[in-house]
């Protein structure tokens, strides 16, 4: 089987769970920073506090944004470059609090073939330690090239 194959029998199963990452106060103070987003439920401690979430919480881009660096997508052997070409739907579920951990689990959900190489459609879900429900769920296009 070729690589066509062997990913379009993989579609509908998970492909990888990553490792554990902490959300710091920092991590979230320089994606305020960068993105100029200093709204007080994300950088005001007194102020967040007494907030609906009783603390501060990672900005929800902040947490789609790490989605590159902790999932860990289907393997592709021969693959030379994979670019991230997009996203089709994204939903923010649950506040991710300061200093909490979140992990990515991947699930392959559609493959196809586009002009020199192939074009894969992943649901990533962003697991919250300590929460039933994840904090993102977002289905992201990459395009890999041979």
């Amino acid at each position: 089987m070729g690589v066509l194959e062997d990913l379009q029998a993989s579609i509908g199963t998970e492909t990888g769970v990553g490792d554990w990452t902490v959300i710091t106060q920092d991590m979230i103070d320089q994606f305020a920073d960068a993105t100029h987003d200093h709204q007080w439920i994300h950088v005001d401690e007194k102020k967040a506090a007494a907030g609906p979430f009783g603390t501060r919480i990672a900005h929800g881009f902040l947490t789609l944004s790490l989605i590159p660096g902790i999932a860990k997508p289907a393997e592709v052997p021969g693959v030379r470059m994979g670019i991230n070409y997009g996203l089709d739907r994204v939903r923010f579920i649950t506040p991710v609090p300061s200093g909490s951990r979140v992990r990515a689990h991947s699930k392959l959900l559609d493959v196809s073939e586009v002009v020199g190489g192939l074009q894969l459609k992943t649901e990533i879900t962003i697991e919250l330690e300590g929460s039933e429900k994840p904090a993102c769920v977002a289905e992201t296009l990459s395009r890999l090239y041979f």
